[in-house]
């Protein structure tokens, strides 16, 4: 028999011990979770720690792999929430935050138009009626210069509003483009606020994601009631504009930011802090509104618009302050720091910078994520107690359990000492899977558990190719030896044909499918690579041991 190189020995029992030490934590989930959030608490606390913390912390060693895998509302407990997002709110206050802006184009020309008044209109149109009639296409000149482009990303640029003249009236509404951008744009607001709020409450591995053209599904795993969740998603994230002091760009994260300042992060810059003052000049209360727009190049940029308020604060500090930097910043990270051009007055502005569409759109939402731009309507809502996920896991386990020991007994009653080194295998397949979850934050869920399961009558279908072909081999004279080297050859490639097409299998409802379909297609395709690998390479490095150790006359298989 050919012996593996010795390179690849080392190779695979290097992967065998990785994967049983990376697989060890979750047999301790509870304490090394613990470790686990003391420690980010702590971290996050610059290193101060309390009893608690520090108790919680010595739960488990600091020299052994620590990273769990996430396990699923399904096991775990937690929330369920569906949300509809009122887009219509949005139209809405769309148009009226219109109206000033054509009130104060059209009262420029008071001489030629004559008194303007807002007319009765559904919430999604404004109707403007102008005393002269005559003075009509001036009007709608002023009127139409307020309408913007509305970015795309395949680079053709639509109208904003849509404007008509009925009798002496301007007739303003949303375009349909305009509509369909507002609605995406509230959507992704909607994401990323939820997201941030959600986040920083210590959860691990929340689902939320859009559902259809309106709604939101939230789910976060180990949350103690729907009530609870709702409460989280209406806190009030913080969002600020401070002036950056002097030289207040540094790559030094200890670096003292001095009295009534502040070091913050940079979320796209790695490495990077800024030194602000910690009075904000302009508060996320004050900001109106912000959209993704065109520089007078033509480039993709950030228009911003503060309440009057903001507005008079914002103007005196740009006035003052030309040529330095101030900084966006959202929930303590530093979203962008761009440099004052010149004075803003009037309470809008706009961000240029090297922006792609999607990158300005981004900002956009960044922006606008100090508060929701939409009620949410909680259409559906659900607790799952933590006794149920404890049931679901028990049941996974039994059933795993079950799986086990019928293939084990199997194995061994049809191929005696080989049936034991598939079941070695085998053991060492299910701690390669929990490994790769662990490293990767994969998320357990009970069909996920399936697919374990799944794996565990796959991994020994290919032990069985080799053990038969071995016994063919056998029947026809040759020595065990070469009985044995044979026999993983030449089953080699139905092992690999039969597990390929189940990986494209898997690969399919991972593509395809969502939630649980996408856990139960993460565990089987997992399971189907570290299934090849025991059954191919682990076992047949047991046998070879064993032979060599044993140098037995003749083999039963």
């Amino acid at each position: 028999m050919q012996s593996i190189a010795l390179w690849q020995r080392v190779l695979i029992l290097a992967v065998c011990a990785w994967g049983l030490l990376a697989a060890t934590p979750n047999l301790f989930y509870g304490q090394v979770e613990r470790h686990n959030d003391a420690a980010a608490a702590i971290e996050k606390a610059g290193g101060i720690a309390t009893p608690d913390q520090t108790a919680a912390l010595a739960e488990w060693p600091e020299f052994l792999p620590s990273s769990l895998m996430n396990l699923g509302l399904d096991l775990r407990g937690g929330a369920h929430l569906l949300a509809e997002v009122k887009v219509e709110d949005v139209h809405k206050a769309r148009i009226d935050a219109l109206w000033p802006d054509v009130r104060d184009a059209l009262r420029a020309l008071r001489d030629q138009v004559g008194g303007i008044r807002e007319m009765p209109s559904p919430e999604d149109v404004l109707r403007v009626q102008i005393e002269k009639p005559e003075g009509l296409p001036v009007a709608l000149e002023a009127v139409q210069a307020l309408n913007d482009a509305v970015p795309s990303l395949t680079g053709s640029a639509q109208s904003t509003l849509d404007i008509t003249v009925e009798g002496n009236e301007i007739v303003i509404q949303l375009s349909e483009a305009e509509k369909q951008a507002l609605d995406t744009r509230t959507l992704q607001q909607s994401l990323e606020i939820i997201r941030r709020r959600v986040d920083e409450v210590g959860t691990r591995e929340p689902t939320i994601q859009r559902q259809g053209e309106d709604r939101i599904l939230i789910q976060v795993p180990g949350i103690g009631s729907a009530t609870e969740l709702k409460e989280i998603i209406g806190t009030t994230a913080q969002l600020g504009f401070h002036a950056v002091v002097p030289g207040g760009r540094t790559t030094d994260a200890g670096a003292n930011p001095g009295a009534r300042n502040m070091l913050i992060p940079s979320v796209d810059e790695e490495g990077v802090y800024y030194i602000v003052e910690e009075a904000p000049v302009v508060s996320g209360e004050d900001l109106v509104d912000a959209q993704p727009t065109f520089d007078q190049n033509g480039q993709p940029a950030v228009s911003f618009r503060f309440n009057t308020s903001g507005a008079r604060k914002f103007g005196d500090h740009t006035a003052e302050n030309i040529g330095k930097q101030f900084a966006i910043v959202l929930d303590n990270v530093v979203i962008s720091a761009p440099v004052i051009q010149s004075h803003i007055p009037g309470g809008s502005g706009i961000i240029t910078g090297n922006f792609s569409v999607e990158e300005s759109t981004r900002l956009a939402v960044l922006l606008r994520a100090g508060a929701l731009p939409a009620e949410l309507a909680f259409l559906e809502e659900r607790t799952i107690g933590p006794g149920l996920g404890a049931d679901s896991i028990a049941a996974g386990q039994t059933a795993a359990l079950v799986a086990g020991v019928a293939v084990a007994i199997y194995m061994i009653a049809s191929y005696g000492l080989f049936g034991v080194f598939a079941n070695i295998a085998l053991g060492i397949n299910i701690a390669l899977i929990f490994a790769a979850l662990s490293t990767v934050g994969g998320t357990l869920t009970l069909p996920g558990i399936a697919g374990i399961v799944l794996t565990i009558g796959m991994a020994v279908d290919a032990n069985v190719l080799v053990f038969e072909r071995i016994r063919e081999e056998l029947r026809v004279n040759k020595n065990a030896a070469r009985a044995i080297e044979l026999g993983y050859e030449r089953a080699l490639s139905a092992i690999v044909d039969a597990n390929i097409t189940t990986f494209i299998t898997a690969a399919v409802l991972f593509l395809v499918g969502a939630g649980p379909v996408r856990g139960f297609a993460i565990t089987l395709g997992i399971g189907i690579i570290t299934s090849v690998f025991t059954a191919v390479l682990v076992t047949r490095l047991i046998v070879e041991f064993w032979y060599k150790w044993r140098k037995p006359v003749t083999v039963t298989v």
